[in-house]
């Protein structure tokens, strides 16, 4: 089989430090004259003019302005007007493919579609669509292209728009890739009750490609394929006991395995793979292919029962990261989604899960070597962005798991005090200095951030947003 590879032109952008001067930043000088400072105007929007904004959603434009009006913190407000839409703004790409949709997007400052990026891009706007059939429209698009990707080459993470379709842009075999995927068709599915994107003969391909390439991944059967078929065959050539649980090459950071079962990503697949289970069964009448997810989601289950817990002389038992099956863990959290803070976000343990709420302690602490406390905040950071450089991604994680009112002031005080005044989220940024940061165009986090203000408001927390 042949396969596109790719150099990431962003690579060199995003291992680098931007540095930011505001375009609407006014220079005032203070009143003894010793110093200047930067004023930005609140009211100014950073969103691309009308005539180039890529999608508009009347539903998305609504509360924008319903959320606007409710917010009094002036930053915070023109943070959310920023980002909430930026996907849409920048990032999707709508159109039709033979007479049916089809939406290509992008992560930002890289032109290429990422698997996980585009589900979590356009994630915050699935409960939006019963109002607004054009956004439906082009979330169905972007289920339909993630098949397409999944058809051409289940390894792959991240695809270019070729001339008639998909190429690969990147293969970096992640086992979250997929699982952002079923977890997207399936919401999109119980948000919208249509059906149409699993009866036309390619979701069931799609997931008999998946199941085959996840049991590959076991590495019970002899050599890995996706190994003898990589150029980076090295992340993937790691010894593993064949325990039951699937192996990654990379984790959902893009950065190597240390050992090659990543527990969330784990957990994920279980969750994942049950959402499958129940479109195939209820709405494709295809028992033996349910009972093939639901059998592995079993199967995976029991072993991180076996394998993913340690018990730690500070915090008790705690999930680790990472497992090889020999005994040996890697006791660290990444930033990215999925992470061991992220498990209840995405469904995949209870948010009473004792493990889970000790292991929660453990990944906020200087314990994680990816924990990282300066001037500016705290957070987790990931090995693509080197040490000091915490992730908002983070941040944002934590709000959006926590039951805590102070935690979730805290880390949105650190959100609106780290984006140097750009109004944006950035990749992340230097723990003493947020003027020090990766990626200014990076529409995941944008999202992100959105959806964890459109939750506040709707958990009735709006008086928690105007206090900070």
């Amino acid at each position: 089989m042949t396969h596109y590879y790719s150099l990431r032109l962003a690579t060199l952008t995003a291992a680098c430090f931007l540095i930011y001067t505001s375009a609407s930043a006014t220079p005032i000088v203070t009143d003894d004259n010793t110093a200047v400072r930067d004023e930005t105007d609140y009211t100014l929007s950073l969103r691309p003019a009308v005539s180039e904004r890529l999608f508009i959603s009347k539903a998305i434009e609504k509360e924008i302005v319903r959320i606007k009006r409710m917010i009094t913190n002036e930053k915070l407000a023109w943070m959310f007007e920023n980002c909430f839409p930026n996907t849409l703004d920048t990032a999707v790409h709508f159109s039709a493919i033979d007479g049916d949709d089809d939406t290509f997007v992008y992560t930002g400052d890289i032109h290429a579609m990422w698997l996980r990026d585009s589900a979590s891009e356009v994630w915050p706007y699935l409960t939006f669509v019963s109002r607004d059939d054009e956004l439906r429209q082009m979330i169905r698009g972007v289920i339909l292209r993630q098949f397409k990707c999944i058809l051409l080459d289940p390894y792959a993470n991240a695809f270019s728009d070729g001339a008639e379709n998909s190429e690969v842009y990147e293969r970096r075999w992640e086992l979250d890739s997929l699982c952002h995927c079923l977890r997207l068709a399936y919401a999109y599915w119980k948000e919208t009750g249509d059906k149409s994107v699993f009866t036309d003969g390619r979701w069931q391909k799609v997931m008999q490609l998946v199941l085959r390439t996840l049991r590959e991944q076991q590495r019970k059967d002899g050599p890995d394929p996706y190994a003898a078929d990589s150029l980076m065959d090295h992340h993937s050539l790691r010894p593993v006991r064949p325990v039951g649980l699937i192996a990654s090459a990379f984790r959902p950071s893009d950065d190597p395995v240390t050992l090659p079962f990543i527990v969330p990503s784990n957990f994920f697949a279980v969750s994942s793979l049950r959402k499958a289970a129940e479109i195939l069964s209820k709405v494709n009448k295809d028992a033996k292919t349910a009972d093939a997810c639901k059998a592995l989601a079993n199967e995976v289950e029991e072993a991180l029962r076996r394998y993913a817990t340690v018990e730690h002389p500070v915090y008790g038992r705690i999930y680790a990261y990472e497992v090889d099956g020999f005994g040996n863990r890697l006791m660290m959290d990444d930033a990215d989604v999925p992470s061991l803070l992220a498990m209840t976000y995405l469904g995949d343990v209870p948010a009473d899960d004792p493990v889970y709420l000790n292991t929660r302690r453990f990944v906020w602490s200087e314990d994680n070597p990816y924990f990282f406390h300066g001037n500016s905040g705290e957070g987790i950071g990931s090995s693509r962005t080197g040490n000091d450089m915490i992730r908002p991604m983070s941040l944002l994680v934590r709000a959006l798991t926590s039951t805590d009112d102070n935690e979730i002031a805290a880390c949105l005080r650190m959100l609106i005090t780290t984006d140097a005044e750009t109004g944006f989220i950035h990749e992340s940024f230097y723990k003493n200095d947020p003027k020090r940061y990766t990626r200014s165009w990076f529409a995941r986090q944008n999202s992100l951030f959105g959806e964890l203000i459109v939750k506040l408001i709707r958990d009735k927390k709006i008086e928690l947003l105007n206090d900070l």
